[in-house]
């Protein structure tokens, strides 16, 4: 994370697996564009029991990235977290063929609907399926058109997010894009969800404020979320600040 890096909001060096913990992997990508505005994308790989790979929010693939994972390990899922985390999937598909898919409700249709093939094999809700279950817990938070599932992986302490948490480094980006994070309430140090997510999230306010209860509760070592510098130590303290918009109810 040099402060020589590009003002694109990106954390080089792209597109190449990057240890965070034992059996912990981050891939960090982009920059994706938002509204004409760079923003940082990271994709998470966890290693299971089995020594099988399990990659969250998969970003875009090269071939030099498919091949350092396959070092990794066998990858066994690709995980689709949410309501727009899917845009990459089909080539991760298209040269993982063994591995299954899994996404929440309305992904697959929402693909389809833009004209790409994602065909889950299985459907993600509150309780962990029987391929990862004892090693990662999952819950999930929900609002109007959204839909984002949280990911404890208990090995190493780590809770995986994707868009309930962001925090921009405001000094990686230009003034714009900076200008933008700060409006939204996702400048780092503490971050926060946007707050379209947030007005979104109001209409299960109640069971969403619960869930996130349950994943503090779990003391998370670090959390590592899909944009901006994740919390790398002090995770439920630093998690608890971000989340003050939701644990309030404002």
């Amino acid at each position: 994370m040099s402060d020589a890096a590009p003002r694109n909001g990106t954390y080089p060096p792209l597109d190449v697996p990057k240890p965070v913990a034992e059996g912990v992997w981050v891939v960090d990508s982009g920059p994706q564009m938002l509204l004409g505005l760079p923003f940082p994308v990271r994709m998470t790989v966890l290693r299971l029991g089995d020594g099988g790979l399990w990659l969250h929010s998969p970003t875009r693939y090269t071939g030099p990235l498919g091949e350092a994972i396959r070092a990794l390990g066998p990858v066994r899922h690709l995980v689709s977290p949410g309501t727009g985390h899917w845009v990459h999937l089909p080539s991760w598909q298209r040269h993982f063929p063994e591995a299954r898919v899994w996404a929440p409700d309305g992904v697959s249709e929402r693909a389809a609907a833009a004209g790409l093939l994602l065909g889950p094999h299985g459907r993600l809700g509150a309780a962990a399926p029987a391929a990862w279950a004892g090693q990662i817990a999952q819950d999930m938070l929900r609002g109007w058109g959204f839909v984002e599932i949280a990911f404890h992986h208990a090995p190493s302490g780590t809770l995986v997010l994707t868009d309930t948490v962001q925090a921009m480094e405001t000094h990686r980006l230009p003034l714009a894009a900076a200008l933008y994070a700060r409006a939204m309430g996702t400048a780092a140090p503490v971050g926060g969800a946007p707050r379209p997510v947030r007005l979104l999230m109001r209409r299960h306010a109640a069971a969403n404020r619960e869930a996130a209860a349950r994943l503090l509760a779990l003391a998370p070592e670090r959390v590592i979320f899909a944009h901006g510098a994740f919390f790398a130590e002090d995770g439920a303290e630093r998690l608890r600040n971000s989340w003050r918009w939701l644990l309030r109810g404002r």
